[in-house]
């Protein structure tokens, strides 16, 4: 059960058969070489031990001392050997390694095309799904267009916003408007403009930019690292809207599609966070409307839309 999983051998028959020929040819050499080393070191032995040592000196067949009939058997064993070795299998010699070499060139050619094959089949593949991935990349590009990021602020004629994280002015109807146009949809901001507020705005979905990790927020509310992050996390809203602060409408200013801009139509020195100026080559204003001052608006303030040109 736990035992090795046996290996199965990818060499087909035809490269089987040539390697253990060619290992069968190796030791039949081998053993040659073997045989003609023996049979010299054993024939210098019987004439040593015949002529030197006196043994069986006066044994002789038909007058021949008997060594030399030994040393013709084993030359003939010798002879034998290497016939069988060079003549006898001549057959399985040159032309048929050549010709088993051509088989498994042949064989390998086969194995090529086979390979080529399957390759041109994968990279057609990997093809088409490249190219639906490009078409599901360019239709959630355009998806993405379809979302209207809209930037809503209120800026005073030198482009000032606020001081000491806190509007400088208060004006009824533009809080009235913010809250209109913010109703149902993703309002996205930057940490300090969040702890701005005594509590969560309702009916709206909170999107927090903060660099802080472990960032603990309400129920609710989604804390993100990055504008590009809370874009993201406001995908499923048609209109999300970029409330500030200073930092994160100078990042989202390239990236919205609208301005909802309440201009407060005076100057305020004091002010330590501001606006950036709009540039009208890039944004065309497509409607205005001027409220002057009364006993609840300190200041005249102009409702402006931008759309980008």
């Amino acid at each position: 059960m736990f035992g090795k999983k046996k290996q199965t051998t990818s060499i087909d028959k035809d490269q089987l058969e040539l390697i253990e020929n060619a290992q069968k040819r190796i030791r039949q050499k081998k053993r040659l070489y073997v045989h003609f080393v023996v049979f010299l070191i054993g024939a210098v032995f019987l004439i040593i031990a015949n002529t030197i040592l006196g043994i069986g000196e006066d044994f002789t067949i038909a007058g021949v001392n008997w060594f030399v009939y030994a040393i013709l058997a084993w030359l003939f064993l010798f002879a034998y050997h290497f016939i069988n070795v060079f003549i006898t299998h001549k057959f399985m010699g040159k032309d048929w390694e050549k010709h088993q070499l051509e088989r498994l060139v042949s064989k390998q050619q086969q194995r090529i095309d086979e390979i080529k094959k399957t390759l041109i089949k994968e990279e057609t593949e990997m093809a088409k799904s490249q190219l639906f991935q490009d078409q599901d990349s360019a239709a959630n590009l355009d998806e993405k267009k379809k979302t209207n990021l809209t930037i809503i602020v209120a800026a005073g004629e030198d482009n000032a916003i606020g001081k000491d994280n806190d509007l400088i002015w208060h004006l009824s109807d533009d809080l009235k408007r913010f809250k209109r146009l913010t109703n149902g949809h993703h309002i996205i901001m930057g940490r300090k403009t969040f702890e701005s507020f005594p509590k969560p705005l309702p009916n709206r979905t909170h999107v927090v930019i903060t660099r802080k990790t472990n960032y603990e927020a309400p129920e609710g509310v989604i804390v993100v690292n990055s504008l590009e992050e809370a874009i993201d996390a406001s995908s499923s809203d048609n209109n999300p809207f970029v409330i500030g602060g200073g930092e994160i409408y100078k990042q989202a200013l390239p990236l919205v599609d609208k301005l909802e801009i309440t201009r407060v139509h005076a100057s305020f020195e004091d002010a330590d966070t501001f606006f950036p100026t709009i540039d009208a080559q890039i944004w065309k204003e497509v409607s205005r409307t001027t409220r002057d001052a009364d006993d609840k608006h300190k200041y005249a303030f102009s409702f402006i839309t931008y759309e980008r040109r």
